[in-house]
This record gives structure tokens, sequence and C-alpha cells, in this order.
């Protein structure tokens, strides 16, 4: 028993309490005046008060340890009644040591237990926690066919992707940390030519050229790569992709028989030199000069001002030897707009060719295994047979010729061949999002943090903030994932249907790679301190992502493109019928508008009707549709009013933006309930639907402003939107680590990490 004035056996009751009360050190005048009040009324010695409850004077830390002690020496042998609170706690302890207490102090107590505002049972149970449990790790059992689920997700190309899955595991692409920007790059070069040496960089090529005739196979092998090391993923698409590609899409059968094996081996490396330090995303404008001379039948390639250098060119500081430059072409005096040129920027030896000027980038954000470098050419002259000819040439009379008449028409059909690199770009980007995931995902629901006395330490994944950080962000990777693998076939396929393609093209990749960022930061802090190592990738991976939402086009220039895309589809639906068209346009949407903003349904709460297939789809319907109507509606009047097309258009600038992001994610939507309708087995099914779910009432809810301005959704119904989105994080949650090992990242991205 305590010594002194402490030791009064009438304080005993208020044991449990006082040392509670100090545990924190945080005794309150006000909590101090309730104790001392109560314990008055129950007839306790003032001066026995005075030892424990002056806010000025604290107990003695020793004071506190001995009075712990005593109410857990006794507490074992007391009911689990007896210690269902710290009142009926220290009464029992009382009885325990025979001095069981009047009915005033067991109604002082109570009171005194109260006046604090304590949770009876957790108070207790943290006094009386020797220390928590440790559980072990659960094996999660997958509720669906985690096999047939990660080839769902492959598509049609899972068999290229099982290969090189084997391939990435078998040794030789291992991550290593910490090496120089030489050794890097001199790391990266081996790998690209191990992928050469397996037949992966020509692969899209023809097959009577030494390639694969695989073009399917080369985007999926792209989306591949970026599992492991972007660096590498970069390079292997600068050379194979851009460069090989460039002379595949844009040059004839000649520059196919001259060049395309030694690309597809790297036998010859190469650049492709389109952007400028003066031009980036506007290529039309770009002031590097191609002229013709026909004396010699050479053509001039020339950089007029700095502005003009070629910037920022993969593979030109060491190892690229002949570039794709990208150029105005003059012929006779006339200019024809920009062309693809062949050029030799380096001798057998590695010299620059004359001159060709090359200067290092040297250090970057990140993606620091890839020898960028800036090109600039000082009156260099290449043959007439060095321009790609497919949609344009120069004949022996030294007169230019294309089928294609319209020059604007002639740019951005060249450039459209080259679509492929904005498909490619997407598709890495989901996979270094899907890498950020695993990681996560995995890493939350083995890391342990807090939890209820007496009881193991909580899942971080347990939690309900660490679900809505994560699984939304799951959701809208699977619906990107059979977006992107609809864009690649429809890609493939080389439909005649150009325009439409491009469009979607530009959309997804802007789409993919601003998830990406977001997802990767996002998951990075999910990961703590453990984030911040290099060897937990999340470094590489923000690093060497953050330039995707730029190269292959600015993702704000990108959207601009698939607002116009809009744009002309709208124009071209009514211009036949003029005025009386667009006036049906205007009577069907508002007949929708009468449906659809039915007060009985915008304010309809239920489950099964916000799970509904059909009600995601209207709403991301009628979103898009209203966004675009609006526009064109807006961009209209500023051209009857006599403003140019260009102008009207930046005036709604912020409006076409959100127009072409609402039309993005009505076709990801689109995407995930085809894929609903292809799938395999009832356990696959039932996980997609949840993930549909959740991906379509995420992006409802990110939009509620929108739709409660516009009258589809009522408050309570925003509510109810917002308790779904929770609740299905709950449920997605216990398969949240099979979800993502269906992604199928191989073991080599993950080794060493907190994933592995």
């Amino acid at each position: 028993m305590l010594s002194g004035a402490a030791a009064d056996p009438d304080l005993i009751p208020f044991y449990p309490l006082l040392y509670v009360a100090w545990a924190d050190g945080e005794l309150t005048a006000e909590e101090a005046a309730a104790l001392r009040a109560r314990a008055e009324r129950a007839g306790i010695d003032p001066d026995a008060l005075s030892v424990w409850l002056d806010p000025e004077t604290p107990p003695d830390p020793e004071q506190l340890l001995e009075l712990l002690a005593i109410v857990r020496q006794r507490a074992p042998e007391l009911s689990a009644v007896e210690r269902s609170s710290l009142a009926s706690l220290g009464i029992a302890l009382a009885e325990a040591e025979g001095k069981a207490p009047t009915d005033a102090a067991r109604e002082a107590v109570r009171r005194a237990e109260a006046a604090l505002g304590l949770h009876a049972s957790e108070a207790v149970a943290s006094m009386l926690d020797a220390g928590r449990p440790v559980a072990d790790l659960p094996e999660i059992e997958p509720r669906f066919d985690l096999d047939r689920m990660r080839r769902f997700l492959d598509g049609e190309t899972v068999e290229i992707k099982d290969r090189l899955r084997a391939l990435l595991d078998d040794g030789r692409f291992e991550l290593v940390h910490g090496l120089s920007t030489t050794e890097y790059r001199a790391k990266v070069l081996e790998w690209c030519r191990a992928l050469a040496d397996e037949g992966l960089g020509a692969l899209a090529y023809p097959v009577e050229h030494g390639g694969g005739g695989d073009p399917a196979g080369f985007v999926a092998t792209f989306e591949m790569l970026a599992f492991v090391d972007l660096s590498m993923l970069v390079k292997f698409g600068v050379q194979f992709g851009l460069f090989g590609g460039s002379i595949h899409q844009l040059g004839s059968r000649e520059h196919h028989e001259r060049y395309l094996r030694a690309a597809g081996t790297l036998e010859l490396p190469g650049c492709f030199a389109m952007t400028e330090t003066g031009h980036g995303s506007n290529v039309y404008d770009i002031e590097t000069t191609a002229v013709y001379d026909p004396e010699p039948r050479e053509i001039e390639i020339h950089t007029p001002s700095p502005r003009a250098r070629k910037d920022y060119i993969g593979n030109a500081a060491l190892h690229g030897r002949l570039a794709t430059v990208f150029a105005q072409l003059r012929v006779s005096g006339e200019d024809h707009g920009v062309h693809a040129i062949l050029v030799p920027i380096r001798d057998a030896d590695g010299s620059p060719a004359p001159g060709v000027h090359i200067e290092d980038c040297g250090e970057k954000l990140g993606l620091n295994g890839i020898d960028n470098g800036r090109l600039a050419f000082d009156h260099v002259r290449v043959p007439r047979e060095n321009l790609l000819d497919r949609f344009a040439w120069i004949n022996d009379d030294g007169l230019y010729r294309s089928p294609i008449a319209s020059p604007a028409k002639r740019f951005f059909t060249m450039l459209g061949t080259l679509v492929g690199g904005r498909v490619a770009v997407g598709s890495a980007a989901l996979s270094a999002t899907k890498v950020a995931l695993t990681i996560a995902t995995r890493y939350g629901e083995r890391r342990r943090q807090f939890g209820p006395a007496g009881e193991p330490e909580r899942p971080l994944l347990d939690y309900q903030s660490h679900q809505r950080r994560l699984l939304p962000r799951l959701a809208t990777t699977y619906a990107l994932n059979f977006a992107l693998h609809d864009l690649q076939m429809q890609y493939v396929a080389e439909d005649e249907d150009r325009r439409k393609t491009e469009a979607a093209a530009a959309g997804l990749k802007a789409y993919a790679t601003w998830h990406a960022t977001r997802t990767i930061q996002v998951c990075r802090e999910a990961c703590g301190g453990q984030g911040y190592l290099s060897v937990n990738r999340f470094a590489g991976l923000k690093t060497d992502t953050d330039v995707f939402t730029t190269f292959e086009g600015d993702n704000t220039v990108l959207l601009q493109l698939v607002a116009k895309d809009l744009l002309t589809g709208f124009r071209q639906q009514f211009g036949d019928t003029g005025g009386f068209g667009i006036a049906r346009f205007i009577a069907d949407r508002a007949a929708n508008a009468v449906l659809d903003r039915n007060p009985i349904i915008s304010r309809k709460t239920d489950p099964g009707h916000l799970r509904d297939a059909e009600f995601h789809r209207a709403m991301f319907e009628d979103r898009m549709n209203d966004l675009v109507y609006s526009l064109a509606r807006r961009v209209r009047a500023r051209i009857e009013d006599g403003m140019s097309s260009f102008d009207a258009l930046v005036e709604c600038q912020n409006h076409a933006l959100t127009a072409a992001l609402a039309s993005v994610e009505h076709d990801i939507l689109a995407s995930i309930l085809r894929a609903e309708t292809d799938t395999p087995s009832s356990g696959v099914a039932e996980q997609l639907d949840r993930i549909r779910c959740l991906f379509a009432l995420t992006t409802i809810e990110r939009h509620r402003a929108w739709y409660l301005e516009e009258g589809y959704l009522d408050p309570p119904k925003t509510k109810a939107i917002r308790r779904q989105v929770t609740e299905l994080c709950a449920e997605i949650r216990p398969q949240a680590v099979p979800l993502v090992d269906a992604f199928g990242v191989p073991a080599s991205a993950l080794r060493g990490t907190i994933a592995e």
C-alpha cells in the first residue's frame, strides 16, 4: 500500500482514476476541482487529496508507478464485471483490501469518472495493458481466379507479356541503385542490346526486314518494360519506336531495306529529332530548314537560330549515329511544310559529323540513363534519297510531288502515323502506376500501426483513410487498363478513322500520365518513411514518370486536341442539317434533361440504384454531352460575332479542357463496362463489378459540384454517393492484395523492396 497521506485507505476506490488522470500529465485545474469535490463528499481526508490533486505539483513518477503496480497486482483476481470501468475497478480493489467503501464513496467515484469524461472500458484496458500481442501476417486467399484475372488484364497480348515476365526475371535486368550517370547510361545501353538480341526491338517491323510483323506485341513489350526501369523503357522507345518507327512509317521500301534491320538490332543507333528549344508541341512552326539544291541533288539542313536547335533528343549525347530530323522543306523556292530527313550525326569513330554540333543536356530530374542531347546543323548536306518519302518526294526533275494536296493535311497525316508514341507512353505510365500500387498495397497489408489496448496493431489497410487513399486509384487503374488495351487494338487495326484514334490516344495519354503522377505520390506518402528510400522505387517512379505529362505532347495541349475533335464531330453532325439539326439536338437534350433531372431520380439514394451500370453510364454521358454542347454553343457565338476560330477557342479554353476530360472519362467507363460483359468467370466478374462501381462513383463524387449546379444530383444523393464510395472501399479491401497481384508485376521489379 502507498505510504504517507497517500496511504489513506479511503483513497483506494480512487486509485485507478487518479492514475489515469495523471498518466498523460495534463490534469487541469477544473478536473482536479471536480475530483476533489466528489472525494470530499465521500469523506476523504483533504490532506490525502492534496498529494494527488494539485495541478501545480504533480505526483512523483515513482508514486504513479507504485499506484499502477498496486492496481495491476490485484486486477487479475477480479471479474470482468469488476474491471468494466475505472470506478468498478477501484471499488473492487477496496473490497479486496477489506476496505469496502460506503455508498457515498461508491457514488462519488462513479461521478468522478463521469466528470473526467473517460471511456470506461478503453481506460481500463489501457491501464491494465502490459504489452500488445503480436499477430502473424494473415494468408490472403483470393476470392477469384488470380491467374484468370491476370490474363484477362493482359488482354490479347498475354503470350508476349508472359514471355517478357520470364525474360525480365532471368537475372539480366536486375535494378541497380547508386550508379553514376555514366555507369547508368552504359547499363541501359546493355539492357537495350539484350532486348534487341531477343528480337523485341524489331517486333513491329515487317518480317522481310528482320522484324516480327507484330505491332501489338511491340506495344505490349513497351508496357511490360515500364515495370522495371524507365530509362531502359525510354531508350528502347527512342531507338526502336521513334527512330526505327519513323523510318518504317514515313519511309519507302528503299529506306526499309537500307535501315530497318540495322535499327532493329541496334547495329545502327539513332535519334528522333523533332523538338526544338523554341518549339515543343507546336511542330508545325519549327524553324530548322531543309532546302533542296537541284544541282548536286542534295538537301541542306540548317539551324537558323539558337532557338531552332534540336533539344532533349534521346540517344543524341552519346550513342546516336543517324537522326530523323524534322525540318521545313523548301524546293525551288517554295515552302512545303515539315518533313522528315535522315541526317548522319556521328562518324564511324563516334565523333560529330561535319557541320553537326552535339551537346549533352546533362543531369535531369529523372531518366538519367538516357543520353539526351542537343543538335544543331551548320548547312549539313545529305542526298535527296534521305528524305523519308512515303507521303511526299522530290522527283528526278527536282520537282516536289505528294498525293496529298493540302500542306496541313499532309502534315497531320505524317504525324498521325506516329500516334503510337502516345499509345505507348500512356500504357507505360499505367505500368508504373501498377508498380506503385502493388508496393503500397502490399505494404499497407503488412505494416501495422495503432489499435485498441490489449489487441494487436491494425494493418494500415484496415484504416478507412488508407482505403480512401489507395483503392479508388486502384479502381481507376483497372478501368484505364481496359481503356488503353482497347486503344492499342484500335491503333494496331489501322482502321480508316485515324482521327478518332489520334484523339483517343491524346486523351488517354493525358489522363493516364496525370493519374500516374498523382497516384505514385499518394503511394509514396502511404508508405511513410519507407517510401522515401530509393530501394523502394518511389523516388525513381516519381522522377522518371514526371516528364510523361509533357513528352509525346504536353497534356494540356493534347486535351485541346481532344476538344477540337469533339467540336469537329459536333460540326459534322449538324453540318448538313444546319439550324434544324442543332434545334433537334437541343430538343433531344431537353428531353433527356427532363428525364435525368427528374426529382425522383436526382434524389434516389438506395445502393442498388447508385451501383447500377445504367446510372453510371447516364451520369457520364450527360456530363460529356452537356459540356460539349455548351462549348460548341459558346465557340459558335464568338465566331458569329466576328472572332477568329482560334481566338474563340482560346476564350473558351478552360471549358474545352473540362469537356475533353469528361469525354475521356466517358470512354474509360465504356471500356470497363465492355470488359465486364466479356468477363471470363463469376469470381472475376464480381470483383470487376465493384471496381467499376468504385471508379464511377469516385468520378461522380469528384465532379459533384457540377452535377449539383446542373440539377442532376441533390445534396442527399451526393452524400449517399460518398457513403457508397466508403462502403465499396471496405468491400474491396480484403481482396486488395490479390487485385494488385493480378497486375503481374515481374518479381525483378519488386526485389529488395517492401513489397517483396
